[in-house]
């Protein structure tokens, strides 16, 4: 399912992208159904070439570039931030490690669930609304498997956080800044994702660009050859060190994370890294969630789907509707998307931080409940939080079990200390501050000199 290696999947899924990128699919559609199960390879291969030459249809209204320059130019003036201060940054960065980790694995047992789903099974287990890590019913209701990863993200079986994607990218943003230094690009990121990740441990966009690479394309290219995947959450679950580093400058934030987001993603896609890492760096020196939020939506373009969808949520919050009500709106707009898809799971998380009340386990338990793509959700609206209200803030309950260690199928860096990973981070941020203060002396320098 969604295989990059499978023409079946390419097919079926480039429909899908084609459709909802404002493309005109009318008649190409029933040929593609026709493809996935009755052509042979060779017929597949041509149709999917003809799907990937479909036009736009003329009244498509959005505007989604997909370089950097071009993203930049359609942002509108970016909000005034405050400054970080120093004596709070391990404290905030930690917490933010820690809430990552906990959001994540408080989602991983109910991956891709449906919002019904979680609420019938935790009913069940007399555990909603959501306060701790799932509980396993013995036996399992008529329906329902949980993720395997059970065995380890449940309730009284948790030691350390498990394996997973969300944190792996992580830890690799980090190895990153300490290999290359803030200047790297695309083909950094594509050397190390090679050197380090399993090709079987990593998914859909990502995977699809890691097998471009292994084909020998260059990373400018990886993006957009056959991978249907690329305005998928795969990058904005690889946001958070980005903003980590770049506490109160969230314009730092989003040019870092750009380099990453641009190897596998286009459009959305890449605006929702862009928008994770930028929410990160203004949370680490703000102190109102909404405000933050709202601040976030500036480094998104403007008219994006992304940015109308994290519109809809702010308003919708702000004209006071509860959860259940906003949520049902977000089913109604964004419910046929694909449950890994940027755009809904990207209205998940700004709805569970705007309701989550600055209530760590109310944020984290609405991520998690609001269904689609639970551990990423859950790992961002936790990352987000402790950004902002740090370690001292996250209830005993969610940290304890993990025992400041973290697994991953990142080479080098299993059972890695979460701590030293934190302190790690904390010593980039600093030095992010010093290359950015020393770059912002040097333009005032040579306006100064320009204007004499």
């Amino acid at each position: 399912m969604h295989n990059p290696l499978d023409i079946a999947d390419l097919l079926k899924d480039e429909l899908d992208e084609r459709r909802e990128d404002g493309h005109d699919v009318t008649e190409i559609a029933p040929k593609v159904w026709a493809a996935i199960t009755h052509l042979d390879g060779r017929s597949r291969e041509t149709l999917l070439e003809e799907l990937e030459g479909t036009e736009r249809l003329a009244e498509w209204s959005y505007v989604e570039p997909s370089t950097l320059d071009e993203i930049l130019a359609v942002l509108p003036p970016a909000p005034t931030v405050a400054e970080p201060e120093l004596d709070t940054l391990d404290e905030k960065i930690l917490g933010a490690w820690l809430g990552r980790c906990a959001g994540c694995n408080l989602g991983k047992p109910f991956e891709l669930w449906s919002r019904a789903s979680i609420k019938s099974y935790m009913e069940l287990a007399d555990a909603y609304p959501i306060t701790d890590y799932a509980p396993k019913l013995d036996p399992l209701p008529p329906g329902m498997s949980l993720n395997p990863s059970w065995t380890n993200t449940t309730k009284g079986r948790i030691d350390g956080m498990a394996r997973d994607d969300d944190t792996d990218y992580t830890i690799l943003g980090l190895h990153i800044l300490e290999t290359y230094g803030f200047s790297f690009g695309p083909e950094e990121v594509a050397r190390e994702w090679l050197e380090l990740l399993p090709f079987l441990q990593i998914y859909t966009a990502e995977r699809a660009a890691m097998r471009n690479l292994i084909h020998g394309m260059p990373a400018s290219e990886a993006a957009r050859y056959r991978n249907p995947y690329r305005q998928w959450i795969g990058a904005q679950i690889r946001a958070d060190m980005w903003g980590y580093v770049s506490p109160g400058d969230p314009e730092s934030a989003v040019q870092l994370a750009f380099q990453d987001a641009s190897l596998s993603h286009v459009q959305n896609g890449i605006y929702g890294e862009l928008w994770v890492a930028a929410l990160i760096a203004i949370a680490l020196v703000e102190t109102d969630m909404v405000r933050a939020v709202k601040s976030s939506i500036s480094y998104v373009p403007p008219k994006s789907r992304l940015a109308e969808a994290l519109n809809y949520v702010v308003e919708w919050h702000d004209l006071g509707h509860d959860w259940d009500a906003a949520r049902d709106r977000m089913e109604q707009r964004w419910g046929e998307l694909s449950p890994v898809h940027t755009v809904n799971n990207a209205a998940v998380v700004a709805a569970a931080l705007l309701w989550g009340a600055d209530d760590f386990t109310q944020t984290i338990g609405l991520a998690v409940s609001g269904g689609w793509d639970t551990d990423c959700n859950g790992a961002t609206a936790g990352s987000v939080f402790g950004a902002m209200h740090g370690a001292q803030a996250l209830p005993a309950h969610w940290v304890e079990p993990l025992n400041d260690r973290i697994r991953s199928a990142l080479f080098g860096y299993d059972s890695s200390q979460i701590s030293d990973l934190a302190g790690r981070t904390v010593r980039l941020a600093e030095a992010n501050l010093e290359r950015r203060a020393a770059q912002r002396a040097n333009e005032a320098k040579e306006e100064t000199w320009s204007s004499r």
